[in-house]
């Protein structure tokens, strides 16, 4: 047992002696959550909107006022003509543009019907179609108060109920893909250099000569940045609530014991990583694109595993941080316990014991 100390004494002496080191175990995943948790959504708030009013009416006025009081739109320009649209597109200073044909509050009144055009910048299709459904969601809300003591034959009135984020904020999504996303790169390329670096160091003949079994090495290896991950758990648990306002409606507990059980999975593939490679170099290259991208593309934050062709639907069984995103999503979000997650959490220790036992398998014993 105190050979393994030393061993993890020795580690930890690595990582506080190089301030770079602690910047990007302790400091970047500050920094990722903050930035991606603010830059990563796919809400609209402030798209510059541009207004044609040919009728300029009492109602006119009131839906002008309340598209520009709404969080999501600011008018910046009331047009003179139609040719003025396109213009203010070309130029970029408008995202969509409402046009009001003449007499639409007598058309309103006389004949309980009004046209109302949304031009929107369709260059980003997503984005084009999210504003005008804010847009028509408006308009119809101004339309359900002017008729509300009105007998309209036929009408139909959908009630819509938002379950676990009823504001649609698009953090609730993204917090839990970009920790995902956060702790496997640290953890996956901190570790993948460790047992390389005493290769290049010329360390590690004193490795293989103690009388240490290699899976301790391997352990004693893993062991400083598993706490160091605890503090990053920590850290990024703090910001979701405090600074993104995610709150955590399941058990603390549980989501700690996964996020936990997810760093050791990660901490495995980055020591089978270091163990399979020769240069430092080649180990953060192959932990990058082995493990970012799969995680960004596969693992269901940024896109949704259902509309992937199967075979990528299948191929993302194998990437870690999607049933990871599931867990945290399940707990964080709606609140559920582990009979909700003991799936996910079963394949998680799966790839846990699979990596760690091809880590010890790869770990050379002898450097010729």
């Amino acid at each position: 047992m105190k050979q393994f100390l030393s061993f993890v004494k020795k580690e930890f002496h690595h990582i506080l002696r190089d301030k770079r080191t602690m910047f990007i175990l302790l400091g970047m995943p500050i920094v990722q959550i903050i930035i991606f948790g603010f830059a990563l959504t796919n809400e609209v708030k402030n798209a510059r909107v541009a207004v044609l009013d040919n009728s300029k009416d009492p109602a006119t006025t009131a839906i002008i006022n309340e598209i520009n009081a709404s969080q999501y739109f600011d008018v910046v320009a009331n047009l003179k003509s139609y040719d003025e649209i396109e213009k203010a597109f070309k130029k970029g200073t408008v995202k969509m543009a409402v046009v009001f044909p003449q007499r639409f509050n007598d058309d309103l009144q006389h004949f309980n019907t009004a046209q109302v055009q949304l031009v929107a910048d369709a260059s980003d299709p997503n984005f084009a179609n999210t504003v005008t459904n804010y847009a028509t969601s408006i308009i119809m809300d101004y339309q359900d108060r002017v008729t509300d003591n009105r007998k309209l034959p036929y009408s139909i009135h959908t009630e819509m109920r938002m379950l676990y984020n009823p504001q649609l904020k698009g953090a609730y999504s993204f917090v839990p893909g970009v920790m995902a996303m956060v702790l496997m790169l640290v953890c996956t390329m901190m570790t993948a250099i460790t047992i390389v670096r005493e290769k290049e160091m010329g360390t590690m003949e004193i490795m293989l000569v103690s009388p240490i079994r290699p899976l301790k090495i391997v352990m004693a290896k893993a062991v400083p940045y598993l706490l160091l991950s605890v503090v990053n758990i920590t850290s990024i648990l703090l910001l979701s609530v405090f600074v993104l306002d995610v709150p955590i409606n399941g058990s603390l507990p549980l989501l700690v014991s996964e996020s936990i059980l997810f760093t050791l999975t990660c901490l495995c593939f980055g020591l089978l990583i270091s163990s399979s490679t020769d240069s430092q170099q080649t180990a953060m290259f192959i932990a990058l694109i082995g493990m970012f991208l799969p995680t960004v593309m596969l693992s269901g934050f940024m896109f949704p595993i259902e509309n992937m062709p199967l075979p990528l639907q299948l191929i993302s069984n194998i990437v870690p941080a999607k049933w990871f995103y599931i867990i945290v999503k399940s707990v964080m979000i709606k609140g559920v316990g582990f009979a909700a997650v003991w799936k996910e959490t079963l394949v998680l220790t799966g790839m846990l014991f699979f990596l760690l036992a091809l880590s010890i398998k790869k770990f050379k014993i002898r450097l010729v």
